[in-house]
């Protein structure tokens, strides 16, 4: 029999019927599928987490069926309650479907600690650049000793205790100067 004859008998035009009404079943199966999978026409409103605790913000998100990631945490923002959100992706108010996941990023419990820079034998004006360049706040009532350099700085303090070279404090912290009163 040749292809020509085949194409017209009833058993072909039959094959070609069952594989059309095949296709068309997977299709319809695959997009009913899809709907149930990806949640059609679901709809819920991100709420803004600004400034809450990470406690609160669980409750909140399992009661809506959302799920979070901490990313990372931020430089500390003393506008914000620590360990509170500082900011979430997707952003409040976007639409979104269950169990999605939101991110979120914190506000650290403090100021990093920062190493107090090399200090001895350098000029008031050099240090206290350095100091504010590196974050932390120089003091307005510096400590004057007897020495032959006039504001040369021979020492630092910080909560009236002395400190060196090295020496970890928080960002923002208060630093006095220990000053040579050029009488020495």
């Amino acid at each position: 029999m040749s292809i020509i004859k085949f194409l017209f008998t009833k058993v072909f035009w039959k094959q070609v019927a069952f594989a059309i009404i095949g296709v068309g079943l997977v299709i319809f199966l695959v997009f009913q599928w899809l709907k149930f999978t990806t949640n059609h026409n679901q709809k819920i409103e991100v709420p803004n987490l600004s400034k809450q605790v990470l406690s609160d913000v669980d409750k909140l998100l399992d009661d809506m069926d959302l799920r979070y990631i901490v990313i990372d945490s931020a430089s500390y923002n003393p506008n914000y309650p620590k360990k509170s959100v500082i900011r979430q992706n997707p952003e409040a108010g976007d639409i979104v479907k269950e169990n999605r996941k939101i991110y979120l990023t914190l506000n650290p419990s403090g100021y990093r600690s920062v190493a107090i820079p090399d200090f001895y034998g350098k000029t008031r004006r050099n240090i206290e650049t350095t100091l504010r360049a590196t974050g932390f706040t120089v003091g307005n009532n510096p400590t004057w000793v007897t020495d032959r350099g006039k504001n040369v700085v021979r020492g630092l303090k910080h909560k009236g205790k002395e400190i060196k070279k090295g020496d970890k404090l928080p960002k923002k912290s208060v630093i006095d100067l220990i000053l040579g009163d050029g009488k020495g």
